[in-house]
Formats: structure tokens, sequence, C-alpha cells
């Protein structure tokens, strides 16, 4: 997995491979190979062949059966093809029996998305967890990884023939691990740090989830404005941001995009990134955004869910958000989803039809809380009558001598600080 980001420039033909359990689990492997094609596409290894092969019990050797996997590599020799890509997860010793048989490189879906991932992630945090995640996914399978671990290496201190190559390149990759872990434990420390400042600051936080390419980036850049990349590509953006965006009642809201989650997302890959999803655990409320025309837009839900739920954040407040309407072509679809979700917003960022509902919501959310309050602040105190027309929404104003005397709807960060110049 060490050369992926020049495999995808010299890999030509690639097949996909999905073993599924018989009759059931047939039109979910079909979903889940349509969406391992559009991840080996974003990493540039075109998909010559599908392949659904039903299976009633998993070998060892191959996961399938020996002569499915002698069928499938005649299948690869014949047509010229130089990629074998698993939708299920192998063990390394299966992606080495894998290569051995059919001479070409395997991959499974756990491998595809830290490949993904190690070519989108940017910011400094992101890059550490990714390759902590990999390192962790290559151990086991160095003999596979590298063609020179036959290698012997002697020296001083060495006892017999030598540690051999392998053995230096596993001591190495563990010393990285171990090295990798310390740096993100003093990242986390930074942005707990931050976290801290955020919750002592007067403005509330939401964090906005969801599946992959549903459009969350494109949402925080619709409300907020913000300079963020929105691409039509499944993980296009890795690193959390966050923004401020002005609400209707002249509350202000901090939002916060997080990565994209996926079915069958790899289990060290939650690890990996539980600093940056712990943005959805800290929020005061989720917004969680659905691509509307998706035929699985059920299992989406039911996937993002999941992963919320291993991170503790389930029993969240949400809003949910279906994204896309305008590429529904028949509107009666959305029916099963307006009954099942009957305070969802139905929206398009595209077109904007449906934000204005959703602002509006959210504001009534940031509200919750709130108390009106009548305040008398000396007028010495700019900063913090300022910061008051900024987080709060100000009913009434008006300077009597040197004190500004004022009524406003604040919020419950605000209450501590302001209790002191409350005169009802």
């Amino acid at each position: 997995m060490f050369e992926i980001s020049t495999r995808g420039k010299m890999v030509e033909k690639a097949l996909l491979v999905s073993g599924y359990e018989p009759p059931a689990g047939k039109p979910m492997a079909e979903n889940l190979l349509l969406e391992l094609e559009e991840l080996v596409d974003t990493l540039g290894i075109p998909v010559v062949d599908r392949l659904l092969v039903p299976m009633r019990e998993m070998h060892a050797r191959y996961l399938l059966g020996t002569g499915k996997a002698e069928e499938i590599s005649n299948h690869i020799k014949s047509e010229g093809l130089d990629a074998l890509i698993f939708d299920n997860e192998l063990t390394p010793s299966q992606q080495r029996n894998w290569e051995s048989l059919t001479g070409v490189a395997v991959l499974d879906r756990q491998e595809v998305i830290l490949d993904i991932f190690a070519q989108r992630a940017q910011t400094h945090e992101a890059r550490l967890q990714i390759e902590l995640a990999r390192l962790e996914y290559a151990l086991p399978r160095l003999t596979r990884a590298w063609g020179h671990l036959v290698r012997q290496g002697g020296g001083i201190g060495a006892k017999g023939e030598g540690e051999s190559q392998l053995e230096q390149d596993k001591r190495r990759i563990r010393v990285s691990i171990l090295r990798l872990k310390r740096e993100l434990e003093e990242v986390r420390s930074q942005r707990s740090t931050r976290r801290k400042d955020r919750k002592r600051a007067p403005v509330p936080n939401a964090a906005i989830v969801g599946y992959t390419n549903a459009g969350k980036s494109s949402l925080l850049k619709r409300l907020t404005g913000a300079n963020v990349l929105v691409e039509d590509k499944l993980f296009a953006t890795l690193d959390t941001t966050t923004r401020k965006v002005a609400l209707p009642n002249n509350q202000p809201l901090l939002l916060t995009d997080t990565v994209g989650f996926v079915r069958r997302l790899p289990h060290r890959l939650v690890e990996a990134f539980r600093a940056t999803l712990e943005e959805s655990v800290l929020s005061d409320f989720l917004i969680h955004v659905l691509d509307a025309s998706q035929p699985s837009v059920l299992e989406f839900y039911d996937t993002t869910m999941k992963v919320l739920g291993d991170l503790g954040a389930e029993t969240k407040e949400m809003i949910v958000v279906f994204n896309k309407i305008d590429l529904v072509s028949d509107p009666s679809t959305l029916h099963p989803l307006r009954h099942h979700f009957p305070n969802a917003h139905f929206i398009s960022v595209h077109t904007g039809e449906g934000l204005d509902a959703l602002l509006e919501h959210m504001a009534e959310r940031v509200s919750k809380g709130s108390q009106i309050c009548k305040l008398i602040l000396p007028a010495a105190e700019g900063d913090r009558i300022a910061r008051l027309h900024r987080s709060a929404k100000v009913l009434e104003s008006n300077y009597i001598e040197d004190r500004l005397h004022i009524t406003a709807s604040l919020s419950a960060r605000l209450l501590p600080e302001y209790t002191p110049y409350r005169v009802d």
C-alpha cells in the first residue's frame, strides 16, 4: 500500500469482486460494489469489470472457494487485468495468497479507503492520523508489501545470521507507531485547549455530519460563504472546517464540517479520526445531511447513526436535512422520507430551496433556553457591550447618562457573564 500514490498511474484495468451470502445479501452487495467503484475511481484506477460471488462459507485461503479463486485468476490473466480489488476485508495471508495466485496487485476496501484518506488529508493532525492507521494496517502485511524483506542483516551484537530485514522493518514501524501516537496526543491536547476556549466563548456550535458526498461542505459554503473545497467525489474533504454563520434572529452560530462517513468504514479509521469526529460529540447539536437523490439514503442514515453511536453522539439533538432534492426526478419518491422524518428539511444547496426554513430552525434551536433580560452596563464596558450586540438578540437599548440600558435575549452561554448586570 506504500506505492498506492503511483499505483493509480500504473494500473489500467481493475476487477472488483464482492463475496456475499445468498440470497438475502445480494442487493446489499450490489450497492456496496457500486460504491466501491466510486471509491476506486477517486484513486484514479480504471474499473473494467465487477463480479458478485455467492459464498455459503468463508474459506481461510482465499476467502472464496479454491475453484472460484482459480476461475477469477484465469479471468484476470486472459483479460490482461493488473489489479484485483475486494469489497470484503481480506486477512494479510489472504492478500498474499491472491497476489501469489494472480500475479497482480490485490487490495481490499479498507486499503482503498486508507489510500484515499492519505491523498486527501491536508492538516498536520489528519496526516498524523492517516499515517498511524496505514502503519497499523501495513504491519502484519509487510511480506506482501515489500520485496526486499528476505535479506539478512548482520553486525555487532547480531545473533546467528543476523536480524532479518523483515524484523528490522517491523521494529521500525512499531517505533514509528509509538512516535505518531505521542505526536497525536500533543495535537489532541492542543485541540482540547482550543475547544475549551471556544466553549468559554458565547457562540454556540453545530457539527455537520453525514454520509460522504451528501453535500456537507456545499452547505457550509452556502450558509457561511466559506472558501472550502466542494467536489463531486467521495471523501473530497477530510479536515475539519469551522465557520461562523449569522442566523435570522441575529444570533451567531459556529458551523463545523466533519469528515463524511461510508459503509464498512475501517474501524481503525474511526479510531484514527476520533479527535476530528469528537466535534460531533462536543457540539451543541448536529445537522445530519443526507442525499435525497440516493436510493440507499436510509442505509446511509443508518451508517452515520452507527458511527455516531460508536462516538457516543447518537442521542445528541439533531436536525435532519435531505439535500439535492433538485436531482430527484420523481417528487413522489420523497413522500416516504417525509413520513418517516416529519421534522426534516428538504433542501437544495444548489438552488437555495428550503435554506431559509433550515436557518429559522437553527435559530430556534440556538434560542432554546434563552432568557430575555434587562441589563445596565457602564459605558466603559465597551468590549462587553460589543460582544452583546454580536452574540445576542438585542430588543431595545438606550444610553442614560454614562450607562447603557439594554433588553436582550441571552443564550445559556451568555447568561453567566451578564448576570451581574441584570436589573430584572
